[in-house]
């Protein structure tokens, strides 16, 4: 699992990353917040360790921008030791809060006790055969929901029958007449691509991605569409 950590003091973050990785976690360690909301794009982090007072984008600040995106588990480890403090934080969407000075076994503790907790959520919503949940992406086939980054979009019936059926072959082509045949059940002609193409767009659009250099929904010129795993 990837752990981040964000301390501008190195002892203290030099030394929760050697008792992280005794335990075989993956540390992406930052001594101040720059960059770090870039990593949170390119990397796929489990749970968060951040000091409060930093020299430039403080813990509050940066667990608030977070939470704009990402819902893994954020622990605070801080000198500030006002309860104040701690009501702030949990209210930004701490899942815990240490004061410093701080035992590295209990930090270590508290980490697996929050990646317990979360895991065991994960794995509920994916034991649901009409739920599906990776990336910043959750569908519910059910209630016909649609979540990124956190945030319900509002789809239309056919452009949720596009996204399901994307989201359920994860990480493998949909050819096109094969997605048209499963979205419209009816038999694809050449025309149909455009019609499929201008419903893909609007998903993008929605999705603030991009058409030239897609994140998400990509194009398989020729084949058809593919969404990563």
């Amino acid at each position: 699992m990837n752990i981040l950590v964000v301390d501008d003091e190195k002892e203290i973050a030099d030394l929760i990353e050697i008792y992280l990785k005794n335990e075989n976690y993956n540390v992406y360690k930052f001594y101040e917040s720059k960059d770090i909301l870039k990593t949170l794009e390119e990397v796929p982090i489990d749970l968060a360790i951040l000091d409060v007072m930093m020299p430039d984008i403080d813990g509050f600040a940066l667990c608030n921008k977070i939470r704009e995106k990402y819902m893994f588990p954020i622990i605070f480890v801080t000198a500030k030791v006002e309860a104040i403090d701690k009501i702030n934080g949990f209210n930004l969407g701490a899942d815990d809060y240490i004061t410093k000075p701080f035992q590295p076994l209990e930090l270590v503790a508290r980490v697996k006790a929050q990646l317990r907790r979360y895991t065991k959520y994960n794995q509920n919503t994916l034991n649901n055969a009409n739920v599906i949940a990776f990336q910043n992406i959750m569908i519910n086939n059910e209630t016909h929901e649609f979540y990124f980054n956190d945030q319900k979009i509002e789809l239309t019936p056919i452009e949720f029958s596009i996204m399901w059926t994307l989201c359920l072959n994860r990480g493998f082509v949909v050819k096109t007449d094969e997605l048209f045949k499963e979205v419209w059940q009816e038999k694809y002609y050449e025309n149909d691509n455009n019609t499929i193409m201008v419903h893909i767009r609007h998903l993008r659009e929605k999705m603030h991605d991009t058409g030239k250099k897609p994140k998400y929904i990509k194009t398989i010129w020729g084949v058809g569409y593919k969404i990563e795993k």
